[in-house]
Order: structure tokens, then C-alpha cells, then sequence
């Protein structure tokens, strides 16, 4: 049985004529007949009645029409959408940790499309949901932190899962606290510096481990903590308690308003700084989508500029 046979019949079933189907369907009577009577042959019954006024259907015939009509329907409803000039949308997935550029550089990206065309979507999320994310195609392109710390760990989680990590910038680690705390105009923040103030972190869920902290210097010894699981949620905390959190300075201005400094973290012998290498994750032997190649062109333009701003001794954006 085939789709062409199945079109068949129910094109005499409407024209009530194989002479009429015939000239429908632009094919011969002698063709159409012979369509047909391999379908009657193939499924054991008889769909139509041959008589000098025309073909009616039998009662098995009526049946069979009816199912015939609901496969059909479905197959153009999939040609509707997946044949050549189709509306299926092409899909377009980022998942990140917390970094206001990811969705900075996602604007810039999707500003390049016609949004009814495509579907897109950017999820901040947690650390071991952005490896889930991209193992399971549900996004294209991950973006999260290695660091000494993490590095052994997070590299064999992307072979087990069979990700690859590419650079996009190294950063050292900056405290992110709002306009308005009492450290806001230090030059460089210590540690001791911190101890009266709650240090704020993402909660990772079931997978709390240290090794998916989002915050550099996730390992030193914090006296007061608060976990958030948003980033809005986060700026309030550090409005409403004094809050602060541990970043890569790379702070998005135009997406976070101008209440929150970036100022540089000082260490000391009990608290080193560290090195985040951010970067992001993709399937092993991926060929970006052009969307794909895209934001990661976005955001690497966006990365540079803010390194030459870096270089020119001017205040971290935040």
C-alpha cells in the first residue's frame, strides 16, 4: 500500500467517477484502475462499487476511506511542515551559567534574524544543566568556566558526555556588589575585607557539588552565604543585604543597569586569586549552524572589547 494508491482512492471517493479522478489527478483511467485494483488485491476487500452511473463505496470501502482520510490528512500536516517550503521553524538553543554577556551577545545574535522565522531560546541555568543541555542537542552551544580547580573534573565530564571546550577569555576574579555597599569605592577588595558582608552563590540543585560552583574561589571559607537560583533575585540580595558574589568582571551594563561596580579581588596568603578560562562547550565534531557561528562571533567580539577596555586601565564595565 502507498500514499499515491491511498490518494487515489480518495480522489474517486470525491469525484464519485474514475473518468472525473482521472482528469483530477492528470493520470490515464487505465492507470488509475490499475492503482486501484493492486490496493483491493493487496488489503483483501473491495473499496468501490463499478456501475454505469458512476462508483459509490462498499461497505468495507466506507471503512477503509475513513482511516485512509486521517493517514493522509497527517502526512500533508508533516509535508506542511517539514517538505521543502514547509513552516517548520529552524531552532536555535544557548544554555549558559550566569553571565550577563551570554545574553548580551544572544540579543545581538537573534537581532540578525526574522524571529518568525526561527526559534530560539537562552537558558541561564545551572552548571551540570548546561552539559545536559548540549549533550542532548536541547542547545547548540553551552558557555560556562574551567579553572584549576574544576578543570580535571569538568574535562571529563565533556569526554564522558562527548563535548568539546573551546577559549574565549581568561579573567581573574572581581567582587560584584551594588553601587551603594560600603565597599563600593575600594580600589581592590580582600577577603578580610568581606568577612561582615554575605557572600551570595548560585544554588546548583541536586548537583551542589564545589566542582560546579559558578563562582570563582568557590573553595575558600565564607562565614556568612545565601544561595539564589536567578540573577534578579541575586541583584536584590545585594541591594537589600549588602550582598556581594565573585565574578569575571564581565559585567553587561546595558542588560544590568548602573547600580552594580565590578572592583578587582585582592589576595592574600590564605585566599589566592584564581584564573576562570570561560569558554564554551559544543558535541564533539559539531559544524556550527549559522546561527551558532554567529553568536559565538558575537560574543567574542563583545569579549575583545571589553579586554581593550581592560588594557586601557579604564573601570571594569558593570
Amino acid at each position: 500500500m502507498t500514499l499515491q494508491q491511498i490518494y487515489y482512492a480518495i480522489a474517486i471517493t470525491e469525484s464519485g467517477s474514475f473518468n472525473k479522478a482521472a482528469e483530477n489527478l492528470y493520470v490515464s483511467q487505465p492507470s488509475l484502475t490499475s492503482a486501484i485494483h493492486d490496493l483491493e488485491n493487496e488489503i483483501g476487500i473491495t473499496i468501490f462499487h463499478r456501475s454505469g452511473k458512476g462508483v459509490s463505496l462498499t461497505n468495507d470501502g466506507s471503512e477503509f476511506i475513513a482511516y485512509a482520510r486521517q493517514l493522509y490528512n497527517v502526512y500533508e500536516n508533516l509535508t506542511d511542515k517539514y517538505g521543502k517550503n514547509g513552516t517548520l521553524k529552524k531552532k536555535f538553543g544557548v544554555s549558559a551559567q550566569h553571565y550577563s554577556f551570554a545574553v548580551k551577545t544572544f540579543v545581538e545574535m537573534v537581532k540578525r534574524f526574522n524571529t518568525a522565522e526561527y526559534e530560539f531560546a537562552i537558558r541561564e541555568t545551572k552548571t551540570k544543566e548546561v552539559i545536559d543541555d548540549v549533550s542532548s542537542s536541547k542547545s547548540e552551544i553551552g558557555i560556562l568556566y574551567l579553572s584549576d580547580f574544576n578543570r580535571n573534573i569538568m574535562n571529563k565530564l565533556f569526554k564522558s558526555n562527548d563535548l568539546e571546550f573551546y577559549k574565549l577569555i581568561d579573567c581573574s576574579a572581581y567582587v560584584y556588589l551594588w553601587k551603594g555597599h560600603p565597599l563600593a569605592n575600594n580600589s581592590y577588595i580582600s577577603m578580610a575585607d568581606l568577612a561582615d558582608y554575605p557572600c551570595l552563590s548560585f544554588e546548583q540543585g541536586n548537583s551542589s557539588s564545589f566542582y560546579f560552583a559558578e563562582e570563582i574561589l568557590s573553595t575558600n571559607e565564607y562565614t556568612r552565604t545565601i544561595k539564589a537560583n536567578d540573577r534578579a533575585t541575586m541583584l536584590n540580595l545585594m541591594v537589600g543585604l549588602n550582598g556581594y558574589t565573585l565574578c569575571s568582571g564581565i559585567i553587561c551594563e546595558e542588560l544590568n543597569g548602573t547600580d552594580y561596580v565590578a572592583i578587582p579581588f585582592k589576595e592574600d596568603n590564605a585566599n589566592h586569586n584564581s584564573n576562570m578560562e570561560i569558554g564554551y562547550i559544543i558535541k564533539k565534531n559539531q559544524v556550527l549552524t549559522k546561527m551558532g557561528k554567529i553568536y559565538i562571533e558575537e560574543t567574542e567580539k563583545y569579549l575583545n572589547s571589553i579586554t581593550k577596555r581592560k588594557n586601557l586601565n579604564e573601570k571594569p564595565v558593570a
